[in-house]
């Protein structure tokens, strides 16, 4: 028998008490608020969604522009990333320390996310995604320079993961939003799941290239190839054609529109349920990098190119999952919190299996899960936002998901190294799993929804939510 899950959303309109711009009812299905309907006449007269071509968005000359160079630049920023945890663990040999460089990386993030959401709504997207990559392209080459030359201390490391973390406050909530101007409405959710394809892809293959560079002739190569990545971004920014854009409407300058975007968020169950579930996710279920290289070394007993290969193997199912939500035209909330709880189930599964190729395989799983948390979430808060507070809302969304990361990576790290990397694993899966479900009942309780379950072959929905009137 198959068991599908499935959102059931009423006629009725999620309201919520903060208020915001735009109808209720506006918002009331986001769910299925971006899929295209077949028009009367075809046969298909009952609002179904029509299916979208895999590549879609690519058919858009500045949309293709964009992803081309991202593949490239992201190819590289995995590259450093891998190159940089092992770099930190070679110097002090310990698990912690990766912990706080990533921790680094990703506080300005948590201390100053939410202006530069406030940045992202007020300024030419385009323009500050070209300031961005510049600056983070001289910081990749400056890395390098201190490798290469045999001078890099931890504290340099240190610095300069902070400083492309402050890079990262403005260009993730540009690069978010970015893709409402590149692409029509219809074709958010298959851009967005896209450009999650783009980046696992790039997962897949930096990792692996970064392990033989590194084997090979040392870290430093690996952050140069890095920052010169960079400039296939920056020459696609500069090749797009403006009068192909949409720019989205800019808020007035004035006072509390940072508090008016907190309040916004909180007025929407639909953005607030995801919203808290990505931080737990995020926080506890996306450390990887931190757990990977002590397991690679605990475990496996091996080095860089076996760390390389389980990246590699996590980011190939990612792609697959990507691929696959490229076609959703449609985002189902009972399908978020499955897919959270998924994560959790699938990260203590990895901590109980100390045999390679299982945990390979189980690795594979994980990542085509993961991605598909990650693309429903992010293209649902989108969809769901108002242009004109798309910004800030993206901005509190990678704020708790990227944010939670530094308080995540010391604790992920402190236990990795003080009771081992299997336990570390098991405890943060532990974590994601409980709020998941938690997650789930406080939103259907919020909302006065409740759950039915119908096991009957052939039933359309076999889990449904329920809109209580009273």
């Amino acid at each position: 028998m198959s068991r599908s899950a499935s959102v059931s959303t009423p006629p009725t309109s999620l309201r919520g008490s903060g208020g915001g711009a735009g109808s209720a009812d506006d918002r009331g299905n986001i769910a299925d608020r971006a899929a295209p309907t077949a028009p009367e006449g075809t046969g298909n007269e009952s609002n179904q969604p029509v299916p979208v071509k895999m590549f879609a968005a690519l058919g858009i000359r500045n949309y293709r522009l964009f992803f081309s160079g991202q593949v490239v630049s992201n190819t590289g920023t995995w590259m450093q990333r891998i190159a940089q945890d092992w770099l930190v663990l070679q110097i002090t040999d310990s698990p912690l320390a990766v912990g706080i460089t990533t921790a680094l990386q990703f506080l300005p993030m948590l201390l100053f996310g939410l202006w530069g959401g406030l940045i992202a709504d007020r300024y030419p997207k385009r323009r500050l995604l070209l300031a961005t990559q510049m600056f983070m392209g001289l910081l990749a080459a400056l890395l390098a320079a201190l490798t290469l030359t045999g001078h890099v201390q931890i504290w340099q490391v240190y610095l300069i993961a902070f400083g492309l973390g402050l890079a990262t406050v403005v260009d993730n909530p540009s690069r978010q939003t970015f893709v409402n101007e590149m692409v029509p409405h219809e074709l958010v959710r298959n851009a967005v799941s896209l450009n999650s394809g783009n980046f696992q892809l790039a997962r897949m293959l930096g990792p692996a290239v970064a392990g033989v560079v590194i084997s090979a002739v040392g870290s430093g190569w690996a952050f140069g190839i890095n920052a010169v990545s960079y400039l296939a971004p920056i020459a696609g920014l500069l090749a797009m054609r403006n009068t192909e854009l949409q720019p989205q409407q800019r808020p007035v300058r004035g006072p509390g529109q940072i508090r008016e975007g907190l309040r916004y968020v909180r007025g929407q169950p639909a953005l607030l349920w995801p919203i808290v579930l990505v931080f737990f996710v995020g926080t506890f279920g996306y450390n990887f990098a931190i757990i990977l290289s002590a397991y690679t070394k605990e475990v496996f007993a091996s080095g860089a190119d076996v760390y390389g290969l389980l990246n590699t193997a996590m980011a190939g199912g990612s792609v697959v999952g990507a691929l696959l939500a490229a076609r959703r035209s449609t985002g189902r909330l009972s399908v978020l919190f499955g897919s959270a709880a998924g994560v959790g189930l699938l990260l203590v599964l990895l901590g109980l299996t100390p045999w390679f190729w299982p945990f390979v395989g189980l690795l594979v799983i994980t990542g085509l899960t993961s991605v598909t948390f990650n693309t429903l979430g992010n293209s649902t808060v989108q969809l769901a936002s108002d242009p004109e507070l798309r910004g800030r809302v993206m901005s509190l969304y990678m704020l708790v998901f990227m944010g939670g990361t530094p308080l995540g990576s010391i604790l992920v790290g402190a236990v990795t190294e003080r009771w081992g990397a299997p336990l570390a694993l098991v405890l943060s899966g532990g974590v994601c799993l409980s709020a998941a479900l938690g997650a789930a009942l406080l939103a259907a309780r919020s909302t006065g929804v409740s759950v039915r379950v119908d096991l009957h072959r052939g039933a359309a929905h076999h889990v449904n939510l329920i809109k209580h009137s009273g």
